[in-house]
C-alpha cells in the first residue's frame, strides 16, 4: 500500500465497486505519489483482496488522523456518508464523495460548511460516471448562461433498456444481467425508479443554473414498468426509449427539472447511447450544443472519476458555485408535457383523467394513450399512476400521431 515517493496520504471509506476502482487506479499510477493510508469498511467477515492490515472498522481512525491529506467517501449508506462528510468539512478537511443521494439531500448545508470552515468537497463521480460534467459546468460554463442540460445519467437503466431493445429480453431478465455484471444493485429501486437520476440532476441544477432543489420536488418516473411492447412500439416509429434527465430554462428564466422515460429519435444524440454508457448534452446560449459521452457504471470508470477529484484536490481545485451567487432562476412546474401512457385494460383510470386521454392503440390487453398535461398536475398524479403500474414516457405529438395511424386511429384525434 505504500509508495516510497508518496507525499500525499489518502484515506478511503468503502471498498465496494467504486472504492476498489479508486484503489486500483492509485496503485497503477505509481508516479502520482499517493499512499493509501487506510481503508475503512463495515463488514469484518467479508472476503477481500487485500490483507486485513489494510483496513480499519472505525471511521474515526481516518477522520481523526490529521496526517491524512485527502479523504474519499465511497459508501452506499447516505446517512452514514453525510456524517462522515460533515465531520470532515467541520474540521476543514478535503474530501471527495460519490454518494449522490447524500449530496442532493444536503447540498446547501455542505456548501455552507465549506465556506465557513475552509474545507473542500468534490464529487464528480456522483453524477456522470466517467463524464466530467460537473467540472465542465463549474469551470468552462461558469460565466455563460445555459438553456438546457439533458442526458442519460444512469448506466444501469440504460443497460436494461438496451438489452430489452436489442435482444428482446424481458425487463426482469435484463435487470438480472445488469445485477450480475455489477451495474445494478441487488435492490435496484434507486436506479430503475429514477431516484438516482433525480439526485444527479439536482447536482447539475446547482452547477449549471445556480438552483438548489430537493430531489422530491423534481418530476420523476422510472423504467420499472416498461415492457417489451413499449420498446417495440418505439422501434416501429424509428425511436428508442431512454431514461432522460432534463434541466431547461424558458424565456422567462424559469427552470424546469424532470426525469422521464423518453422516446428519442435518430436525430437525438441520446439515441446512440447504449448499454451502461451515459451521455449528456449541454446547450449554452452562445457556444452551441456540446455532447459528452462515457461509461456510467463499473469499477474503473467510477474509480477514475474519483481519482480525477483526488488529483484536482491535490492541485488545490475547489468548486465556487458561480451561478448560485446570482440566484437568477426560479423553479417552473407550469410547463406542459406531451406523454405516452400504457396500462392494462383492467386498470380503472380516474374518470377525470380518462376524459383527457387520447387513445392511440389497443394491443395484447393493453391500452395506449397520449396526454397533454402540466408538470405540476403530473406531480400530483405520480403516486396514483405508479400504484396502477402505468408506464409513463415523454413523447412528441408527431410521434403519438404515428402510433395512432399505425393502428387506424384518425390523426385528427391527436392534439
Amino acid at each position: 500500500m505504500k509508495n516510497r515517493q508518496s507525499n500525499i496520504r489518502l484515506g478511503i471509506f468503502g471498498f465496494g465497486c467504486v472504492g476498489q476502482g479508486l484503489y486500483n487506479v492509485v496503485q497503477t499510477i505509481a508516479q502520482a505519489g499517493i499512499e493509501v493510508a487506510k481503508i475503512c469498511v463495515k463488514d469484518r467477515e467479508k472476503p477481500r483482496t487485500l490483507p486485513t492490515s489494510a483496513f480499519t472498522y472505525d471511521p474515526q481512525e481516518l477522520l481523526q488522523d490529521t496526517s491524512i491529506n485527502i479523504l474519499a467517501e465511497l459508501i452506499s449508506d447516505a446517512d452514514e456518508a453525510y456524517h462522515i462528510v460533515k465531520q470532515a468539512l467541520l474540521a476543514g478537511r478535503t474530501i471527495v464523495s460519490a454518494n449522490k443521494k447524500m449530496l442532493a439531500r444536503h447540498l446547501p448545508e455542505l456548501i455552507t460548511l465549506q465556506q465557513n470552515y475552509g474545507g473542500t468537497l468534490l464529487y464528480e463521480a456522483a453524477v456522470g460516471g466517467s463524464i466530467p460534467i460537473i467540472r465542465t459546468l463549474e469551470s468552462y460554463y461558469s460565466a455563460e448562461p445555459l438553456t438546457k442540460v439533458r442526458g442519460i445519467l444512469n448506466g444501469s437503466s440504460n443497460y436494461i433498456l438496451t438489452k430489452m431493445e436489442a435482444e428482446s429480453l424481458s425487463y426482469s431478465l435484463a435487470l438480472q444481467q445488469a445485477q450480475e455484471l455489477g451495474f445494478a444493485e441487488a435492490i435496484p429501486t434507486l436506479d430503475v425508479g429514477g431516484y438516482d437520476t433525480v439526485n444527479k440532476l439536482s447536482l447539475i441544477a446547482a452547477h449549471g443554473f445556480g438552483a438548489t432543489v430537493q430531489p422530491e420536488d423534481v418530476l420523476r418516473f422510472g423504467i420499472n414498468t416498461v415492457t417489451e411492447a413499449d420498446l417495440t412500439i418505439a422501434q416501429t416509429i424509428n425511436s428508442r426509449i431512454r431514461l432522460v434527465a432534463t434541466a431547461a430554462v424558458d424565456e422567462d428564466n424559469k427552470l424546469t427539472l424532470r426525469v422521464l422515460p423518453t422516446f428519442v429519435t435518430e436525430a437525438d444524440e441520446l439515441y446512440y447511447v447504449q448499454n451502461e454508457t451515459n451521455g449528456v448534452s449541454i446547450d449554452p446560449v452562445f457556444a452551441g450544443e456540446q455532447f459528452l459521452k462515457g461509461s456510467g457504471a463499473g469499477s474503473f470508470p467510477t474509480g477514475s472519476a474519483v481519482w480525477a477529484d483526488v488529483s484536482a484536490a491535490i492541485a488545490g481545485y475547489r468548486y465556487t458555485y458561480p451561478k448560485a451567487a446570482k440566484k437568477t432562476v426560479a423553479i417552473n412546474q407550469e410547463s406542459e408535457l406531451f406523454l405516452y401512457l400504457r396500462c392494462t385494460e383492467e386498470v380503472e383510470l380516474a374518470p377525470a383523467l380518462k376524459l383527457r386521454l387520447n387513445l392511440l392503440q389497443t394491443t395484447a390487453g393493453d391500452s395506449i394513450y397520449s396526454l397533454l398535461i402540466k408538470e405540476r398536475e403530473l406531480l400530483r398524479l405520480h403516486s396514483y399512476l405508479s400504484d396502477q403500474q402505468v408506464f409513463v414516457a415523454e413523447i412528441t405529438a408527431e410521434q403519438a400521431k404515428l402510433i395512432a395511424l399505425q393502428s387506424g386511429v384518425a390523426e385528427a384525434m391527436i392534439y
